[in-house]
């Protein structure tokens, strides 16, 4: 690459990471070109991407930007995962990482905050993001969904009452109701 190129180079890099909520450092050292292209394919299908860095232009590319705190894991043969959301990233690498032991998770950053390789697995173990806004909805909806069953139970009671006092008021075969009970004449 001439200077121009590692110019655009840092530049587009930094561009595609200020829309990224996490970053995810590996090592590839030993993957073969049908298994990197495998592990891309997997990260476009989770939302994320996966380039392969020079370690000199992705620590120009993260200077200034918040997740410059992991320019001290660009050592070696890195290359770097980007998404909005953190967890589908995480996942995806890690996921990969289990089947593959030649990709290597070092760390990460989630915003500001940088994370060991423990943090990127602990963040991979969370469900995906839209699942956790159902749950969050689900717990919001529950009371209110409680809250008009108690008030409907009344009325369904009163009306089950009515509904039986009316087919024991009709009889049949000349039974009357006494004591809420259908007795023979």
């Amino acid at each position: 690459m001439d200077r121009t190129q590692k110019r655009q180079f840092v530049a587009s890099l930094g561009d595609m990471l200020a829309g990224a909520s996490m970053l995810v450092v590996t090592h590839y050292q030993g993957l073969t070109v049908a298994q990197i292209s495998d592990l891309r394919r997997r990260m476009r299908a989770a939302g994320a991407t996966f380039r392969v860095a020079k370690n000199r232009l992705a620590t120009l590319a993260l200077s200034g930007s918040r997740f410059a705190g992991v320019a001290p894991m660009l050592k070696g043969p890195t290359a770097l995962a980007w998404s909005a959301d953190p967890v589908a990233v995480a996942r995806a690498a890690v996921d990969f990482a289990r089947t593959n032991d030649r990709l290597v998770v070092i760390g990460g950053a989630l915003g500001a905050r940088t994370l060991d390789a423990a943090g990127v697995r602990a963040l991979a173990e969370l469900p995906p993001l839209d699942t956790l806004r159902a749950r969050i909805l689900g717990l919001i909806a529950a009371p209110a969904t409680r809250i008009a069953g108690t008030l409907q139970a009344p009325a369904g009671q009163l009306a089950r009452v009515f509904g039986a006092y009316g087919k024991g008021e009709k009889g049949e075969k000349g039974e009357e109701m006494e004591g809420g009970a259908p007795q023979a004449a």
